[in-house]
């Protein structure tokens, strides 16, 4: 069986931009979703973090000047899913989702866990 992946990439993102050529260098040719373009539904991204077994706050990214603005230090789940649907930049990246599960590659090599 071939595998397959599919990578949420932001190619501004030093992290993902390895993750990409990790992948690559594995013989694999990844479906690549620029997430910031194309952000994950509501149910899309609850199904990335539930199957990655990640709760929102640890896929959050809380430098983004948007986590501030909002003042989601002390905000609940649905918030943040909110929050991350509205504003993609918050999610953290890559996200990436093969047979073998899904991971947040960060650091890059992560990725290895789902080749």
């Amino acid at each position: 069986m071939t595998l397959t992946a599919t990578i949420y990439h932001n190619p501004r993102c030093t992290t993902s931009r390895t993750a990409l050529k990790l992948i690559e260098e594995a013989g694999v040719t990844p479906r690549v979703v620029r997430y910031l373009e194309s952000p994950p539904t509501e149910d899309e991204l609850r199904t990335l973090l539930a199957d990655a077994g990640l709760e929102p706050r640890q896929a959050v990214r809380t430098r983004e000047s948007i986590y501030k603005e909002l003042g989601l230090g002390s905000a609940d789940d649905d918030t943040l899913i909110a929050a991350m649907i509205e504003h993609p930049v918050l999610i953290e990246r890559p996200i990436v989702v093969t047979e073998k599960g899904t991971v947040l590659a960060r650091p890059a090599d992560k990725v290895h866990t789902v080749l």
